[in-house]
């Protein structure tokens, strides 16, 4: 294992760069950079942009329209993307439900779903936490009743990010109570124009739309929408779960936030010396610049892993748990290097074209939302506590 890229991952890593730099709209550039807020239409620009080029799945097989690339590739790639500022690529379709598909879907449900994900023709969201069942995901109590050839759904998902934004929805479900808990999930592919579902948004601290209720009254699904066998989503969701966890991990944007923070510690902002001449603050950023480098680390060892066919499970958790901390703490450097021109929280700042009410300071109006933005990802795709419990099952073997 090594960080260094041979001359071909250079060669690669420099591809990018420059196609990224002729390629991804200035507009969409200067929202994602200076913490505005970035809209449906610019995630779906930059995956069509992405998918003309035969980049729009990174982690996909060839034969399913992907790149066919390896882990480190895979990297690279995300890290060039995050550094010139391009948004991600929404993960719903991309490294959730199109990975259940192609290693648990049918023909027809790879033929249906797969060209529109790769394309964003389709918008997915994610049906998993429910009021009562979050962290104790296999506590969720939504019902799927079997009628002839449908399942009739009612219950209720919560914190669904971009509900309000998707075309289609998968979904964990209950279709039995005999056994464990987790031996009556089955996992539905639900379309949102479906009659007697419903969606209501839960404001944010940054008072964002990002995370939604999801109500289903007696929604109608074909029993084709279901993915492998019923009562097996359990193991699905596992499988999903790895996916989602590993890429919360954002190494990417770790590299994203940190640059940041050295950009703006150059900053006079009339405060008589830039952040970086003091030696306390400049010891910070160096401690998390190490942080970053050794969490690079950990996700090379994953990919080294990979690459020698051996499984990888609690790593993600791992990685989950750091990638985590470190977007974090980069969030709080981040508003010490706006202090009082972050504060107060502006949320016109989020739109494109704000000025600010002192010059220059415009770009910093932001970092509020962000930091508020930056708290819950140890939250979602399993909280930290949760994901401890299962490193520490790991380790003594319970």
């Amino acid at each position: 294992m090594n960080l260094q890229d041979t001359p071909e991952d250079l060669a690669f890593r420099v591809e990018v760069r420059v196609f990224v730099e002729r390629n991804l709209p200035a507009d969409i550039r200067d929202a994602v950079l200076k913490f505005r807020r970035v809209e449906r239409a610019d995630y779906v620009t930059w995956q069509k942009i992405l998918h003309r080029r035969g980049w729009g799945a990174p982690g996909w097989p060839k034969e399913y329209g992907g790149t066919g690339w390896d882990a480190r590739r895979r990297a690279i790639f995300e890290e060039e993307c995050f550094l010139a500022g391009a948004p991600r690529q929404m993960p719903f379709g991309l490294s959730m439900v199109g990975p259940v598909i192609m290693a648990y879907g049918t023909a027809e449900q790879k033929a249906r779903h797969l060209p529109k994900i790769l394309s964003m023709d389709e918008w997915w969201c994610q049906g998993y936490s429910e009021p009562g069942a979050g962290s104790d995901l296999a506590s969720l109590s939504t019902r799927a009743q079997r009628k002839g050839d449908c399942y009739v759904v009612n219950g209720q998902k919560t914190w669904t990010s971009f509900a309000h934004w998707a075309t289609w929805f998968f979904c964990l479900v209950r279709t039995s109570t005999d056994g464990k808990p987790q031996q009556g999930i089955s996992f539905l592919l639900i379309d949102m124009q479906t009659p007697g579902l419903k969606v209501r948004p839960i404001r944010t601290l940054d008072q964002g739309q990002d995370v939604n209720d999801v109500f289903l009254d007696n929604v109608e699904v074909p029993v084709e929408n279901r993915v492998g066998e019923e009562n097996q989503g359990w193991t699905i969701a596992k499988f999903l779960l790895g996916h989602e966890r590993a890429n919360i991990a954002g190494i990417g944007m770790c590299k994203r936030l940190l640059r940041r923070v050295e950009e703006y510690a150059r900053t006079e902002l009339k405060r008589g010396r830039p952040l970086m001449e003091d030696p306390l603050f400049r010891d910070r950023i160096s401690r998390l610049g190490i942080e970053v480098l050794s969490h690079e680390w950990s996700l090379m060892r994953m990919i080294s892993l990979q690459a020698a066919g051996k499984p990888v499970d609690i790593e993600a958790s791992i990685l989950k748990i750091r990638g985590s901390e470190i977007q974090q703490q980069l969030g709080e450097l981040l508003m010490e290097c706006a202090g009082a021109y972050a504060l107060p929280y502006v949320p016109q700042s989020l739109e494109r074209g704000y000025c600010g009410p002192i010059a220059g300071t415009a770009d910093l109006s932001g970092l509020a939302a962000q930091y508020f933005d930056l708290r819950k990802v140890s939250i979602y795709g399993g909280t930290s506590e949760v994901q401890k419990n299962l490193i520490a099952r790991s380790i003594l073997g319970i």
